[in-house]
């Protein structure tokens, strides 16, 4: 007798050949349900592809040998290079790469969010390095734009210029200004955080930045954050006290559509960060998978229609327009805001 999760594991290795040989556009639902032993195949081959992927990237051994980088010139130099040395080589067909007209719809909004974050992160990292500045996500930003040019170039022009190139062209970029100033969201349309005094009983969940459990009984701020508002976690990190551990947790309303895409993005940018930075310039921020209310449930908390850390929180419904954060101090929650400068709100309330 099989289980889901053994059926999950045949359709997982079926899915992985089936693109490996025939590339995404030309794989076949039936084909990769007959070769699963399947009576009825996936729903969704997009999905399917993502899931396919992030599998692939959340096996990723770590780096052979620890980063050795200590400025934000070596450091990024070292993140392209990692980013890079997963684009195929001209000689490679081109199956097992994000294709602009798969993302289309519902995934581009999030892909964008999605890319929005990894520069944050990227740029917190940069921080944390000599010489440093006060904020780095441009610069994290355009060494993205300049890493997404070189991928679609060798996806649609293979075997022109060298992509390596970029590493150099990266590095540049870490003593460039780019007048990057952050500033709170627009104040009078922030509300302010509602002052309460409630247990705070989060469920187990691994923080994906680091493949570990997530520190969730810290003090600090918890952001569940729909896809199309990840960029909000910012003001999170930004105005929370210092040594406060801020929480994103990633919820959608199509999980299986979106999360997929959601676990290889952050899949690849923990690999490229461990490659490229030391433990102590990485983030403290922790990232969470909140797909279902399962774990809300084992833990003895209502799930609602929210994903496990949304219902522990308070927070009744998930959508991908979703910014809600709570503030936790001393194993309470002590503020709550929902909405618009949610994270602003819960990180100074």
């Amino acid at each position: 007798m099989t289980t889901p999760e053994h059926d999950r594991a045949r359709v997982l290795a079926a899915a992985r050949a089936e693109f490996t040989e025939r590339g995404y556009h030309d794989a076949d639902l039936d084909v990769i349900a007959e070769r699963a032993g399947l009576t009825r195949s996936p729903a969704s081959k997009q999905a399917l592809y993502f899931t396919v992927l992030a599998e692939i990237a959340e096996q990723a051994p770590e780096p052979q040998y620890p980063p050795t980088a200590r400025t934000t010139k070596a450091a990024l130099g070292d993140f392209a290079r990692a980013r890079l040395a997963r684009l195929p080589l001209a000689t490679e067909k081109q199956q097992l790469d994000l294709l602009p007209e798969i993302l289309a719809g519902e995934t581009r909004q999030a892909y964008a969010q999605l890319t929005n974050l990894t520069a944050i992160v990227l740029g917190l990292a940069l921080e944390n390095l000599p010489p440093g500045a006060p904020r780095m996500v441009r610069v994290a930003e355009a060494a993205l734009t300049a890493m997404h040019g070189a991928g679609r170039l060798a996806a649609v022009a293979p075997g022109f210029g060298e992509p390596f190139a970029m590493v150099t062209v990266c590095e540049m970029l870490a003593g460039l200004e780019l007048d990057d100033d952050w500033g709170p969201p627009h104040l009078p349309y922030v509300p302010a955080a509602e002052t309460v005094d409630e247990p705070w009983s989060p469920p187990a969940l691994p923080d994906a930045l680091r493949a570990a459990p997530a520190r969730l009984d810290r003090d600090g701020v918890v952001a569940v954050l729909g896809m199309h508002r990840l960029g909000a976690v910012e003001e999170a990190v930004r105005a929370a006290p210092a040594g406060a551990q801020v929480t994103v947790a990633l919820v959608t309303g199509t999980p299986d559509e979106v999360s997929p895409l959601a676990r290889l993005v952050v899949a690849e940018l923990r690999a490229d960060l461990r490659a490229a930075f030391p433990a102590s310039a990485r983030p403290s921020l922790q990232i969470v998978h909140d797909d279902t209310g399962a774990l809300a449930a084992a833990a003895g908390l209502p799930a609602g229609n929210g994903g496990a850390l949304a219902a522990a929180a308070g927070l009744p419904a998930r959508s991908d327009a979703t910014e809600f954060a709570v503030r936790v101090a001393a194993g309470r929650i002590v503020a709550r805001a929902d909405g618009y400068g949610a994270c602003y709100a819960a990180a100074t309330g």
